[in-house]
């Protein structure tokens, strides 16, 4: 039998439901992400030792860089890391490997943390064409409203990074760079750059517009675009650069970037870029035998130049 008490307390229990059921739903606050670089920052201010960290202004914005000085008897220059876009300077794909390992080898060391990347980024002239008033579009809505609706096409496969995309990340790429380039000047030796991935890639682009910035070498890890058309662009862009220029890549690497290894070899024999050299990595990035390979690479290609 049910007694009064449970009597009482389950018809409670439904005045309580049937006034929640009657509320308005009200939605969420729409709570903005932390961005991946201030997390990377954060992440790296905690864990790395302190007197590895060095912050670096580029214009208004603040970005970590980690510092390590050279530990042989004679300083033979500095190596700027630029790691691939959305990844760590301490990331496993060998570029933590050099960072630590160069330093034996008479190199200086400076990493830097990569900007973030914008998703939404469109080009400037639609930026233009929708901050136009809306009085002066009304006549073309009124005719394209007027025009037969098309079909809607469904689309498998992943859409190629845009150029605005692109353009956005290597802007603020290359004002991280040239902060950290002023900051290499302090150091004794060549300036050597190795970057990785994207941000190689948009850097060799920025290097084909022969910028005043004087490096002594440059080793492109993995370099590639993932534009097909800006990618092929890329190949014969890497042969008119002025710096000498180590081309590395792995058997198991970006299908785009191992298409187009014989196109760079072709435009680099057309414009006789005769400090020019291609090296291929067997493995996984991450096997530490493709590190010790990858640092014997770099120190070789380096000592035939200085």
């Amino acid at each position: 039998m049910i007694t009064g008490i449970q009597f009482k307390v389950s018809h409670l229990m439904g005045l309580v439901t049937a006034i929640v059921l009657t509320m308005p739903l009200q939605a969420a606050d729409f709570i903005t992400p932390t961005p991946w670089s201030t997390v990377v920052s954060s992440d790296l201010s905690r864990l790395m030792p302190q007197d590895e960290l060095k912050p670096l202004l580029a214009g208004d914005t603040e970005f970590l860089s980690l510092y390590r000085e050279h530990m042989s008897a004679q300083q033979r220059g500095v190596v700027l890391i630029i790691p691939d876009w959305q990844h760590l300077p301490t990331n496993n794909d060998g570029v933590n490997f050099l960072r630590t390992q160069l330093n034996d080898l008479g190199y200086a060391t400076l990493a830097m943390t990569v900007p973030d990347i914008d998703w939404q980024a469109v080009p400037a002239e639609t930026e233009n064409a929708q901050s136009e008033p809306a009085d002066s579009n009304q006549t073309d809505n009124n005719e394209s409203s007027a025009a037969p609706l098309k079909a809607p096409v469904h689309v498998d496969a992943i859409a190629q990074i845009s150029n605005a995309i692109i353009d956005n990340y290597k802007l603020n790429l290359i004002a991280r760079f040239n902060a950290l380039y002023q900051s290499a000047l302090n150091e004794d030796g060549k300036i050597v750059v190795i970057a990785q991935g994207a941000s190689a890639a948009v850097l060799l682009e920025h290097y084909g517009e022969f910028p005043n910035t004087d490096i002594d070498a440059f080793v492109s890890l993995s370099s590639y675009l993932p534009n097909t058309e800006r990618n092929q662009q890329l190949n014969a862009i890497i042969s008119t650069i002025s710096p000498p220029l180590l081309d590395i890549y792995y058997s198991i690497d970006n299908p785009d970037l191992l298409l187009s290894v014989a196109d760079r070899k072709r435009w680099v024999k057309r414009h006789s870029k005769y400090d020019y050299r291609q090296r291929e990595l067997f493995g996984l990035r991450s096997q530490p035998q493709q590190h010790e390979r990858l640092t014997k690479e770099v120190d070789g290609f380096l000592r035939r130049l200085f």
